[in-house]
């Protein structure tokens, strides 16, 4: 059985918002708030969705997107890896998670893309 005290230690930080839940997903968890998934934990690491403004953020205090290798390719996805000074401040990852929560609430939101 993996070590889930990473795990439990997000979700500890994160207890001042409501219906957080870890899902295991590929090997990782995903993070969501009801139905909406906004982080991913991977290898004692915790990622935060992000769109252009917030990423720019992440990207200011050196962190870098989540990004896995699939046949010989990296992929990268609209997440970044949460500062470790804010992972240790609950009220600051709690302010952090809440921003990531509202990107994917504004991505849940658009239209599916038609097909031609």
């Amino acid at each position: 059985m993996a070590d889930n005290s990473f795990k439990d230690f997000v979700l500890d930080q994160l207890a001042a918002l409501p219906e957080v839940r870890a899902r295991a997903m590929f090997g990782a968890h995903g993070l969501y708030q009801g139905s909406r998934f906004f982080a991913i934990l991977d290898e004692g690491r915790l990622f935060f969705r992000t769109d252009a403004g917030s990423a720019a953020d992440y990207a200011a205090r050196g962190m870098a997107p989540f990004t896995y290798e699939q046949r010989g390719r990296t992929v990268t996805f609209q997440y970044h890896e949460v500062p470790p000074d804010v992972l240790e401040s609950a009220a600051e990852l709690v302010g952090w998670a809440q921003r990531a929560i509202q990107v994917a609430a504004a991505n849940s939101k658009k239209p599916a893309r038609k097909s031609k």
